[in-house]
Formats: C-alpha cells, sequence, structure tokens
C-alpha cells in the first residue's frame, strides 16, 4: 500500500468506536491463527495497535503481548461464542475492551510501566523480571477494577464497554486479585479425578478451604477448576451436598457451594444447545458421546439431589430434559422415511439404466439408523423412550420385509433394472448390519447373489 493509501486506513481505523477496534482485532487476530490472509491482517493489526497504544512503537509479538500475560490466569475460565455465561466463565471478548481501557483510563501509567519492563526484561531474556512486571501490573489492574466499581460512575463504566463487558468486570478483578490463591489451588488439584468419591471430595474441601477462595467472586471459579478434571463434570454437585451435609436442596441452596448445582445445570443446557446444532447441521459424530454426558448428568443430579418439580433448579432440570426430549424426537421422527425413500420398490417402468440410489442418502441413513440406535440406549432418562422404541421396531420391520422383497426382485428383474435394484440391496444389507447384526446381514447378502447366480443360471438353461 502507498503512504497515502496507509495513512487513509488508519484515519479510518482511529475513527472507529473502541468496541469496534476491539472487534476488528480480534478477528484478525482469530485468521491468523486459522492461518487466513496473514499478510493483510498483520497489517491491519499493527495500525490498530498503534492506534490503541497511541505510539509507534513495534508490536510485540502475540507470544509475548502484553495483554496475553496481564491475563494469563484468567485462560481455564474464558469462553467463546453467544451462548450465556455461568458463573466461573468470562467471555474471552471482553478481555481486549478491558485492556483498551486500562492503557487509556484505568492505569495508564503503570500499563506503560509494565511494556517498558516487559522491553527491557526481553532485551535481558530474564523471566524472573517478566514474573514480577507481571503480577505488578494485575494488582494495579485489580485496583483499578475495584476503584471504577466503588466509584459507581455510569459515565466511566461506559467507557470500559457494553454491558457483556461490564458484567465481567467483576468476575476479572476478582481473578486478577486473588491469582496466588488460583494458582495453589490448580497445583493441589491433580490432572483428572477418576473417580470423585469421598476420599477425593474430602481433599478438594480441604483444597479449597482458603478464606480467598470462598468468597462468592472467586469460589464458582474455584469450583470451574475442579469441574475441569472430572471426568464425570456433574459430579460437582457432590461437593454442594458434602457441605450442605444433605442432599435436600434447600439445604444445599441455602450454603455458597450451592451455585455447583447451578455449574452443573448451566453445563448440562449448552451441551443440549450442543446437540440440537449438531442434529440440524447432521453431524452424529459426535452424539453418542453427548448423549451418555446428558444422559449421565441428568441421571446424576436426579438421583443424587432431591429436587422438587416446582423449583428454580427442578423447572431447569425438567427444561433441559425436554429440549433433549424435542431435538432428539423430531430427528428419530425423520429416520423411517429416509430409509422408505432409499428401499421402496419401483415398478419397473420407472427404472432406467442410469437410475441410481444416492451413496450420501445411503450414508445419511445409516447414520441416522445408527443414531437411533444409541438413542435406545439412553431413551429412559432422557424423555424419548417410546418414540425411540416405535421407530426401531419400525425400522426393523421395515428393512427386513424390504430386503426379503428386494433379494427376491433379483430373481426375476430383466437386465434394466438390475443395476438399481443391486443398490437398493446393497444399501438393504447395511442397513440390516446395524439393525441386526453382522450375521444377518452376511445371510441376506449371500441370498442375493445366490439371487443373482441363480437367475443367471436359469437363462443360459432356457
Amino acid at each position: 500500500m502507498s503512504q497515502t493509501s496507509n495513512e487513509r486506513l488508519r484515519e479510518y481505523l482511529a475513527q472507529l468506536p473502541p468496541q469496534s477496534q476491539a472487534l476488528l482485532m480480534r478477528e484478525f487476530e482469530r485468521a491468523i491463527e486459522r492461518g487466513e490472509d496473514a499478510v493483510v491482517a498483520n497489517f491491519v493489526l499493527e495500525q490498530l495497535r498503534q492506534i490503541v497504544r497511541g505510539s509507534d512503537e513495534p508490536t510485540r509479538p502475540r507470544t509475548d503481548d502484553p495483554a496475553r500475560l496481564l491475563f494469563r490466569p484468567l485462560e481455564p475460565f474464558l469462553i467463546e461464542g453467544n451462548f450465556p455465561r455461568r458463573p466461573g466463565q468470562i467471555r474471552r471478548a471482553s478481555l481486549l475492551p478491558m485492556w483498551q481501557w486500562l492503557i487509556r483510563d484505568g492505569a495508564p501509567d503503570q500499563a506503560h510501566e509494565f511494556e517498558a519492563a516487559l522491553d527491557r526484561a526481553r532485551d535481558t531474556e530474564t523471566s524472573a523480571a517478566v514474573e514480577a512486571a507481571v503480577r505488578t501490573f494485575q494488582r494495579a489492574a485489580a485496583d483499578a477494577i475495584a476503584k471504577l466499581i466503588a466509584d459507581g460512575d455510569r459515565r466511566a463504566m461506559a467507557r470500559v464497554g457494553g454491558p457483556d463487558v461490564l458484567e465481567d468486570l467483576v468476575p476479572i478483578g476478582s481473578i486478577l486479585q486473588g491469582r496466588d490463591a488460583i494458582d495453589t489451588l490448580n497445583g493441589r488439584l491433580p490432572a483428572q479425578f477418576r473417580l470423585f468419591a469421598d476420599s477425593q471430595i474430602a481433599s478438594v474441601s480441604a483444597a479449597l478451604n482458603v478464606p480467598t477462595l470462598q468468597t462468592p467472586q472467586l469460589l464458582p471459579f474455584a469450583l470451574s477448576l475442579v469441574m475441569q478434571r472430572l471426568s464425570a463434570p456433574w459430579q460437582i454437585i457432590r461437593l454442594a451436598i458434602k457441605m450442605a451435609a444433605s442432599d435436600d436442596e434447600i439445604r444445599v441452596a441455602a450454603t455458597p457451594y450451592g451455585v455447583a448445582v447451578s455449574i452443573a445445570l448451566h453445563e448440562l443446557s449448552y451441551l443440549a444447545a450442543v446437540l440440537r446444532t449438531d442434529i440440524r447441521r447432521g453431524q452424529f459424530d459426535n452424539v453418542s458421546e453427548l448423549l451418555k454426558t446428558l444422559h449421565d448428568g441428568v441421571r446424576g443430579l436426579r438421583t443424587e439431589l432431591d429436587l422438587r418439580n416446582d423449583s428454580t433448579w427442578g423447572k431447569q432440570l425438567t427444561s433441559i430434559r425436554a429440549e433433549i426430549s424435542n431435538a432428539l424426537q423430531s430427528e428419530i421422527d425423520s429416520v423411517p422415511g429416509r430409509v422408505r425413500r432409499i428401499l421402496r420398490q419401483r415398478a419397473d417402468k420407472d427404472i432406467s439404466v442410469a437410475t441410481r440410489v444416492d451413496s450420501t442418502e445411503v450414508d445419511e441413513a445409516a447414520a441416522l439408523i445408527d443414531f437411533v440406535a444409541v438413542c435406545r440406549i439412553y431413551a429412559s432418562e432422557l424423555a424419548i423412550n417410546e418414540v425411540t422404541l416405535r421407530t426401531y421396531s419400525d425400522l426393523q420391520q421395515y428393512v427386513e420385509q424390504s430386503t426379503e422383497a428386494l433379494v427376491q426382485s433379483l430373481r426375476s428383474g430383466d437386465l434394466k433394472t438390475r443395476p438399481y435394484r443391486q443398490m437398493q440391496v446393497q444399501a438393504a444389507i447395511r442397513f440390516c448390519e446395524l439393525l441386526f447384526g453382522h450375521d444377518y446381514a452376511s445371510l441376506m447378502s449371500r441370498a442375493a447373489e445366490n439371487a443373482v447366480t441363480g437367475e443367471r443360471k436359469s437363462s443360459r438353461a432356457g
């Protein structure tokens, strides 16, 4: 680009609102991470960062980016996308507006000193100096956030960002302020809890028994760290039950650890939304795993907690089950029709030499049959028992009858229709393997071969 073009671009970027600048920076950073338009993205990012910093100093690489170093303690709790956040989570999209506010209004002098300290440490390659600079600025950032909240100046808060960013203010400040306690807890937790029984619950309870972690601001994040280590995340409710010394939801909700139940319910709701999206997109690769996680979570909450149907938690769980049921039922209901379109007997006059069975449609139907089979395993807990059993029974009956009829049609079909009939038989045998197992599918495959061979011998004998 010419110098005039550069100036024009920079002037345009400088006129954008801070939130738009933050959005652009985030999107270009993601484009670089995906390997898309790296040259253009790097150039625009350089211009944006210079505008935000208000100087022409060189842009630091992402791996040594001051904002990333500042917000590093937040990494385990960051979420992407538009799904509502729960306690113990922070939107990644809030970080850039927060950084811009800190260097512009919140703690500009400390930010400048922070970047200068990083430059000095980078020149001398002293990691201890980097860590010291990071911790110093984290404390300054936490103090600036606390002051902003205490002042309650709406105009000053509006300069930070939109409602979502403001909602993340307290959590961000709390984690930066309580970083040492979070780091200590992180170090005391194993990489994974294969079991979360009494002994493990006792050790986690002891690790959480720190005044800093017991605050309403930090406890949800501490519980989130624990939940990330659980092989079954819903089991985080066992901590709440342990602390309440009861499974009664009223007593559990009365303790600070009641937030663990809200966290578990939110995770189930999120997984239900993921399941619904995957089904709508026809993506069934992860459905089995999702269904198992949802099934185990719903059953765990229903059996380990004494939930009332008319309580807030009870209504949430009922709503989650209904959402799962609706998402699954609509797809389950569609499967027999998809199979019938492939296997239905067509009149010879409607079949030409060019008529083919769509292999993609067969693959999709096979995936759906497997999907129904998986749903059968978890049907009762997910409130889809009746529709799943009925659909699976209908599929078995129709595929068995259709396969036998199609094999029979190979004995009497003419040469023009045979290729299409054989493709139908191959699809039917594939469906048989899913519904009845390998032995039955092999039996029908041999019957199809014998039908074609027998018809050929009969033609030669004639």
